[in-house]
């Protein structure tokens, strides 16, 4: 029976039961109507699984989408992306390098090491050597490179690690303006720099800053100082086979430096002849140049980093001070070091007076004797010509920053008195009040007794307590008429009280001045200025004496000869030497300090003068001393700085011996016969 039979038959019967008087009692009930099935045909669409997998004009579409929204991003980004002006606190900062007298390197100091050297003079093979060992194609690449890119990339996905792929530029790029986090964003941000830097700033600028910047190990910065830390010399002095082993050190010095262990020697010199070939491979290196290189350069072993311990930080104290004021240098740009300052320290001398103080200082004991405790010595030498040779600062510089030598704590005492002099033979002096002024002269008569009163042009002076001031000899010792000339060989002070008082104090003041002491140091203008109530450092005091030395010339005392930054020349103002006195009064000054040696007696190998102080109440005893070379200048005095700067009497100092009075110049003794040898 066919489908359309069936469907006929159906609706025929549906029709015969609704239709009236068919014998039926009651209406037949509506049939359901069901409709046939539809025919099968043949199925034309994807089956199974592969309905799911999208065409491939859906994913051609996605893709370049994708390419679209990515192209745009990124374009967003680097438009926005600026290279930043400042460099991170680790990329500006040098450390500073302080030189003896003789050019040899004394002491560095800052937060780094680095030093800056121009791309100039770094020689072609070492440049190149990293280059090799590093980035070949740096030349040619836009500041990144796809491979390297791609290498990330999989790390990152593959091993969540960020790391390699970078050019010397995205390294660069790291160094100085972004941190070392290891994150994506961090790598994104670092090849947009890249890029924009390297379409600004010329390739050698760029190498430049990277050789500079880059971390060498043993806390160095820039090959610069790499080269001094592993091989004692300067990069100039590099050749290719040490450019190669330097070069494996950016790739981890904790993993390269031979003198940790010896995988690191086994790495190091398979890097190193890695890069050696590699130079010959992109043609920097000839094969014949690569077989003289068949031994490993060994760098020497890390050494001590310098410090400021000991006597060197006195002298770095003194040097930086100096260089910033002579060389007209702030403190916050001094900071950022790359300074090179040569200053005019001694080494044969320090060491000479660091030795003269120790034999003196191990001669107390502070454990038994009370006035021995609290000691300290401060001395200087300064040669005619204003040059700081040598200082005695204090013990240790890391232990006590105040500088003993420097310091303008306790009163020259007599030794102030051969300014007296020369100021009465330069001026002259006057015995009333506005009245004509008459010379003096070596011979000219004084009364040297003791415990004479100083006459003013009034009458004796009476200090404020109503009290008469008197002579002041050492030892109450009484010289009678004595002529200027022996009162100043014998050290009779009571001529020199009173010839203050008639060449007039501010004569004096004027001719202490012009020798080199500073007006902040003066005392106030009574007799006892003339004897000494100023309060002179050793440096200002051994200056002032070599004035003498210089013939009656000044120059102002300075620590630091040449100042450059990266081997640029900083201008310095140096002292200006003038003229302090005459001639013929310095040398009369001279001839009566001659001394055959010091207090002791000891014979010198060539002519001194010298000049021994002391204090009315006993709390310094100077010995100040000269010859053509050097005046050198020694105090001895009690202090104790944990309670104040006040100066403490001196006696019973080394058991109130003979040596015991006579420290300073036993320092000064011993200091100038080795020198004298």
């Amino acid at each position: 029976m066919t489908q359309h039979t069936l469907f006929s038959r159906t609706a025929h019967a549906a029709r015969s039961a609704l239709r009236p008087g068919t014998g039926c009692r009651k209406q037949a009930k509506r049939p359901r109507l069901r409709l046939p099935r539809k025919p099968d045909y043949p199925r034309t669409g994807r089956r199974g699984w592969r309905r799911w997998v999208p065409s491939w004009r859906l994913v051609a579409g996605s893709l370049l989408m994708f390419i679209a929204t990515l192209t745009t991003v990124v374009g967003i980004a680097y438009a926005r992306t600026d290279i930043p002006k400042d460099l991170n606190a680790f990329a500006t900062q040098q450390d500073t390098v302080y030189y003896w007298a003789d050019g040899t390197p004394m002491a560095r100091t800052g937060w780094v090491s680095r030093q800056e050297m121009p791309l100039s003079k770094i020689p072609d093979d070492v440049r190149w050597a990293v280059l090799a060992a590093e980035n070949a194609d740096f030349y040619s690449d836009h500041g990144i490179s796809t491979q390297g890119i791609t290498r990330a990339l999989w790390r990152t996905v593959g091993d969540g690690d960020t790391q390699g792929g970078s050019t010397i530029t995205q390294q660069y790029v790291k160094n100085v303006y972004l941190s070392q986090d290891q994150s994506f964003s961090r790598k994104f941000t670092e090849m947009l720099l890249a890029v924009k830097l390297d379409r600004h700033v010329s390739k050698d600028e760029i190498l430049e800053e990277y050789l500079n910047t880059s971390w060498f190990g043993r806390g160095t910065y820039g090959l610069q100082r790499a080269a001094q830390a592993y091989y004692g010399k300067e990069v100039t002095q590099l050749n290719a086979s040490e450019g190669a082993f330097l070069a494996s050190l950016l790739k981890g010095a904790s993993l390269y430096d031979p003198a940790l262990n010896p995988r690191n020697h086994k790495r190091a010199v398979e890097r190193w002849k890695w890069t050696l070939d590699r130079m010959v491979e992109i043609g920097k290196l000839s094969a014949a140049e690569r077989a003289r290189y068949t031994t490993f350069p060994e760098p020497k072993p890390p050494h001590k980093p310098n410090s400021t311990a000991g006597q060197d930080g006195y002298l770095v104290q003194l040097a930086e001070s100096y260089a910033k004021r002579a060389g007209h240098i702030s403190d916050a740009r001094f900071d950022l070091g790359g300074y090179q300052i040569y200053t005019t320290f001694e080494k044969p001398r320090m060491t000479a007076l660091t030795r003269a103080v120790k034999e003196a200082r191990d001669t107390l004991d502070p454990k038994q004797r009370k006035a021995d405790r609290h000691v300290r010595f401060g001395a200087s030498s300064v040669a005619p010509d204003g040059r700081i040779l040598a200082v005695y600062g204090g013990p240790d510089f890391e232990r006590q920053a105040f500088n003993e030598s420097n310091a303008s704590t306790v009163p020259a005492g007599s030794a102030f008195t051969p300014f007296v002099y020369a100021a009465g033979l330069e001026h002259g002096i006057s015995r009333t009040r506005n009245g004509p002024r008459t010379s003096v002269t070596p011979s000219t008569v004084y009364d040297g007794d003791d415990d004479i009163p100083v006459m003013t042009h009034e009458g004796p002076y009476w200090d404020r307590n109503g009290k008469m001031v008197k002579g002041q000899n050492d030892g109450d010792r009484s010289y009678g008429r004595i002529s200027l000339h022996d009162a100043m060989a014998k050290a009779a002070n009571s001529p020199f009280l009173q010839l203050g008082m008639d060449a007039g104090l501010k004569q004096v003041r004027s001719t202490a001045e012009a020798s080199g002491l500073l007006p902040s140091s003066f005392g106030p203008p009574v007799p006892a200025f003339s004897m000494g109530n100023s309060t002179p450092s050793a440096i200002r005091m051994a200056d002032a004496y070599s004035m003498f030395a210089a013939r009656g010339v000044h120059t102002d005392p300075y620590s630091v000869r040449k100042v450059t930054r990266n081997g640029e020349p900083i201008r310095l103002d140096l002292p200006k030497a003038k003229r302090a006195v005459r001639s013929d009064v310095a040398d009369e000054v001279t001839a009566s300090l001659a001394r055959p040696g010091g207090e002791s007696g000891t014979a010198l190998a060539s002519p001194v003068a010298a000049k021994a102080g002391t204090t009315e109440d006993d709390t310094a005893r100077w010995y100040v001393g000269y010859n053509r070379a050097a005046s050198t200048a020694v105090v001895v005095y009690r202090m104790d700085l944990t309670k104040s700067l006040a100066p403490l009497p001196l006696k019973g100092l080394g058991g109130e011996s003979a040596a015991g009075k006579k420290l300073s110049s036993q320092i000064w003794n011993t200091y100038t016969e080795a020198m004298t040898k």
